[in-house]
């Protein structure tokens, strides 16, 4: 159930961006933060290198690196995969057996989830390679943990409602061609 709240949050978020607004990435401003360390997720169908932008949400990008260096995020799978973003970030994902609760685990004791307790919600758009921090659905943004989510394609509707962590600069390709149940293999930091 709570993986359902939590995906079909951002899924229907995604739902209600029009079409028109792809092309609109290039034409809006980003904030000027300085960039963090990369995140390299080794994956099944190749690399993704995440920059991280501590400046835009600094508990949250300190969450997310201090999971990728204890390889939390390892032999995961891409539980959520849509056209519009793929998601990982659930350690239960590695458990065949508990596919009906994936989306519903994090980085606690018993794989529950830790939220991070601060709402850095980013005034960065959302726009194509984007890396947000996801939350429950009816939950507030404090209650994230350790999903993630990648834009395939822009999605404004989402802006000012989730914590940015990161960009993708290489790898964008890869992120297109992820589908459900792809592993990430290994995690590094560079």
């Amino acid at each position: 159930m709570l993986r359902s709240l939590l995906t079909m949050s951002v899924a229907t978020m995604l739902a209600i961006t029009s079409a028109t607004s792809f092309g609109a990435q290039a034409s809006k401003a980003t904030p000027n933060t300085p960039a963090g360390a990369t995140v390299v997720l080794e994956t099944t169908k190749g690399s993704i290198e995440i920059e991280t932008l501590p400046g835009d949400a600094p508990k949250s990008v300190a969450r997310f690196l201090e999971l990728a260096k204890a390889s939390f995020y390892r032999e995961q799978r891409f539980h959520w995969v849509q056209p519009h973003l793929i998601q990982t970030g659930d350690p239960l994902s590695r458990d065949m057996t508990k596919m009906d609760k994936w989306g519903t685990g994090g980085s606690g004791p018993r794989l529950t989830p830790r939220p991070i307790g601060v709402a850095e919600t980013s005034k960065r758009p959302f726009t194509r390679g984007i890396v947000g921090l996801a939350y429950v659905t009816g939950r507030p943004p404090d209650s994230a943990d350790s999903q993630f989510f990648i834009l395939k394609v822009p999605n404004p509707n989402l802006n000012g409602k989730y914590a940015v962590i990161g960009r993708v600069t290489k790898g964008m390709g890869v992120v297109d061609k992820i589908e459900k149940l792809d592993v990430i293999t290994m995690v590094s930091i560079k």
